[in-house]
Parts: C-alpha cells; sequence; structure tokens
C-alpha cells in the first residue's frame, strides 16, 4: 500500500530525487521490488517541498498515476529544494476523495504520509474519534484512514509532542484500537525526519555531502543503504539517523483517553 520518500540536503531537482534514480519512486508507482502488499501504485501521487527561507512547504498532488501526468516532469525538472516528502499510492479503498487522498498531507510546516491500511477502516477507529475536538474532525482533507491518521499525529504535535513522540504514541493508539494495521508513517518539518515502521518496509542512506533519504525502499543498488527493522521509530537529521524500538500497545499502560481541547 504505497511508497513513500523523504529528503534533507542541498537543494536537488525534484527530478533527481523522485524520476531519474533506476529505482525511483516514478517506478515504484508500478514496478516496486520491496512493496509487502499490492503491486501497482496508481491511485495518486504527491509530492511537498520547502523554499528556502519559508517553513510552510508547497505541494502538488493528482489523482491518477504519476506516469500519466505530463505536466509533473516539467515540474520535477525545474523545482529544487533541500527539504522533500513524496508518494504514490495505492488506495485502502479506491476512488475515495481524488487528489485529496494522496498524501502528502499538510499542517503548518509538517508534511506527512502513510504506507499501509488501518485494519478495519472506519469502525475500528471510531472510538478515537472523542480525542479529537470536533473541528480537527470536519477540517480533515479527505475521509480514508490516512486522512484520520494524520488528524491523530497532527493533533498531539499541536499539544506540544516532538515529532518522534507524536509519531510513536499515535501508532500505539491505533495498532490498540485496530490489531493489524500497517502503520508505516513519515513526517517532516523540512528541518527534520521522523518515521515509523509497522508492517512494511522502510529504508534510509545517508551521507555528509549529499544529505539524508528515507525511503519505502532504495531508489538505486548504492550498498550503502540501510534496512530499518519493524516495529522503530527514526529520526533523522541531514547527517544523522537514529532509531529507537517501538513498544507494542500491550508492552505499556495504555494511556488515557482525555478529550483534546
Amino acid at each position: 500500500m504505497c511508497r513513500h520518500l523523504a529528503y534533507l540536503g542541498p537543494a536537488e531537482p525534484l527530478g533527481t530525487l523522485l524520476v531519474e534514480p533506476p529505482h525511483a519512486l516514478y517506478r515504484q508507482s508500478w514496478a516496486p521490488r520491496h512493496q509487502r502488499y499490492g503491486t501497482v501504485n496508481a491511485d495518486g501521487f504527491g509530492v511537498g517541498w520547502y523554499a528556502e527561507g519559508d517553513r510552510v512547504p508547497a505541494r502538488y498532488r493528482r489523482a491518477g498515476p504519476i506516469w500519466a501526468d505530463q505536466s509533473f516532469a516539467d515540474l520535477a525538472r525545474v523545482v529544487r529544494s533541500g527539504a522533500v516528502l513524496a508518494a504514490v499510492r495505492d488506495a485502502t479503498l479506491a476512488g475515495a476523495d481524488a487528489e485529496a487522498a494522496a498524501a502528502p498531507f499538510a499542517g503548518g510546516p509538517w508534511l506527512f504520509s502513510h504506507n499501509g491500511a488501518v485494519k478495519g477502516w472506519p469502525r475500528s477507529l471510531a472510538p478515537l474519534t472523542t480525542a479529537l475536538p470536533a473541528a480537527e474532525l470536519l477540517s480533515m482533507e479527505a475521509r480514508n484512514d490516512s486522512a484520520f491518521v494524520w488528524a491523530l499525529v497532527l493533533a498531539r504535535l499541536r499539544d506540544g509532542d516532538t515529532e518522534g513522540q507524536a509519531l510513536a504514541d499515535t501508532v500505539a493508539e491505533v495498532a490498540e484500537a485496530a490489531p493489524g494495521s500497517r502503520l508505516n508513517l513519515l513526517l517532516t518539518d523540512g528541518e527534520s525526519i521522523a518515521a515509523t515502521t509497522w508492517g512494511d518496509t522502510l529504508w534510509y542512506l545517508t551521507h555528509p555531502a549529499r544529505g539524508t533519504v528515507v525511503a519505502s525502499e532504495p531508489y538505486d543498488d548504492d550498498p550503502h543503504w540501510r534496512e530499518v527493522p519493524d516495529r522503530t521509530l527514526l529520526a533523522a537529521s541531514r547527517t544523522d539517523v537514529l532509531l529507537t524500538p517501538l513498544k507494542e500497545p500491550t508492552d505499556a499502560p495504555a494511556p488515557a483517553k482525555e478529550p483534546r481541547t
């Protein structure tokens, strides 16, 4: 279900990251090499990037496959950025909400993507709606599982949680409510990257001069790519990557669920 990528480093054309590598996200839309669920990611795509001096990212999203968008090639050739998050989508439920359902989702300085699926959606997460203010629910970009998971993450970020803590706590909450869910989450604020592995693949590549890439799978055959173990929280900067094991929901006391105000 989906492939995604985040990059921090020297400013590069989007195409250098997303189109030109032999196994780039562009190719992963029809020929992923490590995808465990689904075979074709043709239900939409999106890319978000940060311009120098602007903390609020820009986005370009479409409902169809990335290879069918003739405008994207020009965009990817000329737009340069040192902070990017992009995704190609294989929908949990096809046809819902068109491009609004395609990652990256955005809020304030953050971009977010979800690779996976919530088991039993939407009924399984109905109890978690009480943890969100009505305004958060009504302002969701789409009605799919990824948009709801993003609403949970964003509420925590706005409450002051760090990026990593917001992802880890959301994964624990959703995994407890919907066992068997796949929750590979990816988040950036343009300065750092946070990600989780929970049921699907994630890799990273870091180089002091070329920055850091975190992706569902390697976009080339560089031997320095490293796979992230399942049930792991990743925190990355332009030069460093830190991996921390995630606890299963039963390993820690369940947090009290109180409405956020």
